[in-house]
This record gives structure tokens, C-alpha cells and sequence, in this order.
């Protein structure tokens, strides 16, 4: 019993961080600071970063400290596979990461945190929307699993889907017809055969969206 109700809370402290990311990831919010706290804003993007960390700590550590027996292990050719595809995420990450621009993900780039931008598809995100969501649910899966991995993994992967589907609401609000298209013809998270976009169609839809007039406040423009 006092386990089940560990885990309970484990769930309920990723469910609570998620909520605290997703509200101050929101325009609602962002737009009121830049509104009352103009030079504040131009830092938002670096303080959202750091309470996101500061903010995880407590539930990785209340996540170390909910033991429980193994429910299962990657063992033998399996444990090779699981390590590989995890090792190839990792890369995957290393790789991708030459396309965004990490001053602005990071808050670093007070110049371009929200300004003028427009979309751009990098060589990933022609096979999958969302190729860093999808590359951390490979690492996440390929583990060993107890307990509190397991609820942890399932929390996780539950905003993933959840939290995917709304950053796509701002895009298709900022981009317009562009994102619609770019969404038709590419899948979400879990990459598929025949449903990929050229480099050509890819650049294609950037200039769609560069020549649409601005739908929506400025964000962000590299997509996760």
C-alpha cells in the first residue's frame, strides 16, 4: 500500500511539473509579462529554462528515492538492441542540434528569443514533426524498468502526445496553411514509410510560410 501510494505521488509530482511547464510555455502568459515587464521579457525564454531544471530536481530525486524490484530488463541481444538505439538517439540529438539555433532555445539570444523568424524544417523533421520528442521516447523506453521508471516513462510520454498536440496549435496559428500541409504530410512522433517530405517540398513550405502574412505573436521558431 505504501508503495502504490509512492508511486501515486511520483505520478502526481511529473503531472504538477508538466502543468507548471505548459503554463509558462503559454502565450497567455508570456505576452502579460512582456506587457507589465518589458526588459524582463527578453530574458522569459532563459528563466523558463532554468526553473524548468530547478524545477526537476525534486521529482528526479523523489523518483530515485521510490525503489522497487526490477519489472524488467534488457538482457542479452536484446540489451545490445536497446543500448543502440539508445546510443543512436543520443547521436541522433548531437547531430540535430546543427540546426537549431541554441542561443535562442536556450534564452541565451535576447535578440532573436521573439522576434521575426519564420519556419524551418531541418533534415529530421522531414521524416517526424517532432524528432527530439521522439528521439527522448527512444532513450526513456530502452531502459531498465521499475516502478518508479515505468509511471515515470508513462507520465512522460502521456504530456509528449498531449504537449505536442498543443505547441502544433501555436504553429498552425503563427504559420497557417503552411504548418496545415506540413502536418498532412508528415507524421507526429513515430516516423512512417512513405510519409516524408523531399528537400525541395521541405524548402517548399518554408517559403510558404515566410511569404503568409504573421498569424500570431512571435515564438520560438525551432521546432522540438
Amino acid at each position: 500500500m505504501q508503495d502504490a501510494l509512492r508511486l501515486l505521488l511520483l505520478a502526481a509530482t511529473w503531472a504538477g511539473y508538466f502543468a507548471l511547464h505548459s503554463l509558462l510555455a503559454g502565450r497567455g502568459l508570456k505576452a502579460e509579462v512582456a506587457r507589465r515587464w518589458p526588459r524582463l521579457a527578453r530574458r522569459y525564454r532563459l528563466a523558463y529554462n532554468v526553473t524548468a531544471l530547478v524545477t526537476l530536481v525534486p521529482v528526479l530525486a523523489l523518483m530515485a528515492h521510490t525503489p522497487g524490484p526490477w519489472l524488467w530488463r534488457w538482457e542479452g541481444a536484446w540489451g545490445w538492441l536497446a543500448d543502440g538505439l539508445a546510443l543512436g538517439a543520443l547521436a541522433g540529438f548531437a547531430w540535430s542540434a546543427r540546426y537549431y539555433d541554441l542561443g535562442e532555445f536556450a534564452g541565451l539570444d535576447r535578440a532573436g528569443a521573439e522576434g521575426p523568424g519564420g519556419l524551418r524544417i531541418s533534415p529530421l523533421h522531414r521524416h517526424v514533426r517532432h524528432p527530439w520528442y521522439s528521439l527522448g521516447l527512444v532513450l526513456i523506453w530502452t531502459r531498465d524498468m521499475d516502478a518508479a521508471w515505468l509511471v515515470s516513462a508513462l507520465v512522460i510520454t502521456a504530456y509528449l502526445v498531449v504537449g505536442s498536440r498543443l505547441e502544433e496549435r501555436r504553429l498552425v496559428a503563427e504559420f497557417g496553411e503552411a504548418y496545415r500541409a506540413y502536418k498532412r504530410r508528415v507524421p507526429g512522433l513515430v516516423p512512417l514509410p512513405g510519409r516524408a517530405l523531399s528537400r525541395a517540398e521541405a524548402w517548399s513550405l518554408e517559403q510558404q510560410a515566410r511569404a503568409a502574412p504573421p498569424q500570431g505573436a512571435a515564438g520560438p521558431r525551432n521546432l522540438a
